[in-house]
């Protein structure tokens, strides 16, 4: 399955564009313009891929023209990225997307949908998400915006300097993280949590500044992070999820049937965006590794790296891990609601209660 995902998105954005024409069209009426910032730089294939083809792209086509979502990334418009709530809330842009984690501090209960441990797997990652919407809006309408997809990364996993096996070897690193949640993780493994901008990494991991540090298989790779480090983990600890979010007053006074467009529209972009991030978790690895034939996604490394598999140990410490640290933690800092809202909304899918 993910072989063909990833032949399937090996394609241009002009090839995905017929398979796309099958949605509902929208009737004439007046022109829908839209300004839409999404990802963080214009050259992640979740931009080129995705926002470019669907959002931008397939909607003029399918619209007769009639909608056109003028796209830019956090890059191009000098933004850091934890802006993007309050961007869309003064109605400067009507759509903006971005992580869940840079966006949480705005509103707390972002952050417990991609914490450290929480989900194993992609699937398990999707089905927590798509759960937890209804309930951000809650808060977030208040600011006046709504979530209208979620959608991950590739899967953020360790890349270190010098060789290791298993979690256990990972114990007195200096590991580059972001985020309380991971630096919660870290530090129950007895390593040294590090805050550095992704930007600075690179130097940081070949002045030995830190000893590993993490993000994205494919994150890593578009880096070159494989020039400055010698071993990847394929373990995910978390996917790096974020979220597209409208102006709620902009979405409300919509026609109706231009709002079921867009509607029908997100849905289409949610998907392709979680297709990607499974088939790009892989790619980025056997890119990392120097496995060319693999690699359709993202660039292969000139120096290969060395690919750490999971242990059935580092498993089940990432689970104790998740479930007496980092959930407690993120309880504490977010108030007795988020618990009551994980037990009710996340724990039938994550199996692990709080407090139970």
């Amino acid at each position: 399955m993910l072989r063909h995902l990833l032949a399937g998105l090996a394609v241009s954005a002009a090839a995905i564009l017929p398979a796309l024409a099958q949605a509902p069209s929208l009737p004439p009426g007046p022109p829908v313009r839209i300004s839409a910032v999404t990802q963080p730089l214009p050259t992640q294939p979740q931009y080129t891929r995705v926002d470019q083809a669907i959002l931008r792209d397939a909607s003029a086509q399918r619209s007769n023209g009639r909608v056109q979502v003028t796209l830019s990334t956090h890059a191009e418009r000098n933004l850091a990225g934890n802006e993007i709530v309050r961007l869309v809330r003064s109605g400067q842009v009507e759509i903006g997307a971005g992580t869940l984690t840079t966006l949480s501090g705005d509103v707390p209960i972002l952050d417990g949908v991609d914490l450290a441990g929480l989900a194993p797997d992609i699937a398990d990652a999707k089905r927590i998400a798509e759960a937890i919407i209804p309930v951000a809006n809650r808060d977030l309408e208040r600011f006046g915006v709504r979530l209208v997809a979620l959608y991950p990364f590739p899967a953020q996993v360790v890349f270190c300097r010098t060789p290791f096996t298993s979690l256990s070897d990972l114990r007195g690193r200096r590991i580059r993280t972001f985020g309380n949640s991971l630096v919660d993780y870290f530090t129950a493994l007895g390593a040294q949590p590090v805050s550095i901008g992704f930007p600075e990494v690179y130097s940081a991991l070949e002045r030995g500044v830190v000893d590993c540090a993490i993000t994205g298989t494919g994150s890593g790779a578009a880096a070159r992070w494989p020039e400055v480090t010698t071993h990847v983990s394929a373990m995910p600890v978390s996917w790096a999820v974020a979220g597209y979010m409208v102006n709620l007053a902009w979405w409300n006074r919509l026609d109706p049937q231009v709002r079921t467009f867009l509607e029908a529209t997100m849905k289409e972009v949610s998907d392709a965006q979680w297709a990607l991030g499974e088939a790009a978790t892989r790619d980025g690895i056997d890119c990392n590794i120097g496995r060319a034939a693999e690699c359709r996604i993202h660039s292969v490394a000139a120096r290969p790296m060395t690919e750490v598999v999971p242990t059935d140990a580092d498993r089940a410490e990432t689970r104790r891990i998740f479930r007496e640290v980092v959930l407690p933690g993120w309880i504490r800092r977010c108030g007795a609601r988020c618990g009551e809202v994980y037990n009710e909304t996340i724990a039938p899918i994550s199996g692990v209660r709080f407090g139970g």
